[in-house]
């Protein structure tokens, strides 16, 4: 069954429901912090529950973790053949700062690797998806078009992490002869390398899986290399839901 359809519309259904709270006046978000400290407000949850209400209709066979209901053990996950993954919300601090720049990331993952995703920025009103074998597009009000990486040029565009800044991303860049920094937020950072708009996205900070997986496939589709740190395989089905280092790119080896 081609699933794009039907998982584009619920992205991006989840995005108006995110819109809905964001697009309210001096509203404070209703904001609390999870355990690991990191943030929470009403949209992520709002859309967390329209999407694994319209995930489990779609495909009542198949379980699904979500940033918001991951307490589920890995005696139970290492089982999963094929699985939804999910953050309905990727970029909660860039939504606080109201700075447009975050997504709603599906993925679908078969035997540990991605095989569909979809990536929908609600500001920008763009839809990123790809499905394994069948290339990466970019869905906008004026229509859909392939994606892409681009040759890079002389000048090395690196996009990073808007409130995630690393320490050994200074090291890295020192490769470079010249280089441009394009700081973004979210899994927006993976979409820019598949459609042409930068050529690295090195990632030195912390990230979970749900953060990665449906970028992961879409960059893969759009011609870029996606590799993690000491991960061959099977990046998805691990007991750690921590992904470790890793980099996107356009770069020619």
């Amino acid at each position: 069954m081609n699933y794009l359809p039907k998982v584009i519309n619920i992205a991006e259904q989840a995005g108006h429901a995110i819109m809905a709270i964001y697009q309210q006046d001096n509203v404070a978000f209703n904001i609390t912090d999870k355990t690991d400290q990191s943030p929470l407000t009403a949209a992520d949850l709002a859309a967390h529950q329209l999407i694994v209400n319209a995930l489990s209709k779609l495909t009542p066979e198949l379980p699904i973790l979500s940033e918001e209901a991951a307490d589920i053990s890995w005696d139970i996950r290492q089982t999963w053949q094929r699985y939804w993954l999910v953050d309905p919300l990727d970029g909660t601090k860039e939504f606080i700062k109201r700075n447009g720049e975050f997504t709603v990331n599906i993925a679908l993952i078969e035997h540990g690797e991605p095989i569909l995703g979809v990536i929908y920025a609600p500001v920008l009103n763009k839809t990123y998806y790809a499905s394994k074998g069948a290339g990466a597009f970019v869905k906008t009000a004026t229509g859909i078009t392939a994606a892409k990486v681009s040759i890079p040029g002389k000048v090395i565009r690196v996009v990073g992490s808007r409130s995630h800044p690393s320490p050994d991303l200074a090291e890295y860049l020192a490769q470079f002869a010249q280089h441009e920094m394009v700081p973004v937020g979210s899994s927006l950072k993976f979409c820019l390398v598949a459609e042409g708009a930068a050529d690295v996205y090195p990632r030195f900070g912390p990230t979970m899986q749900w953060d990665t997986g449906a970028g992961h496939i879409i960059a893969l589709e759009a011609g870029a290399s996606v590799s993690f740190t000491g991960i061959s395989s099977k990046v998805y089905q691990r007991e750690n839901l921590l992904n470790p280092n890793f980099m996107v790119s356009a770069l020619q080896d």
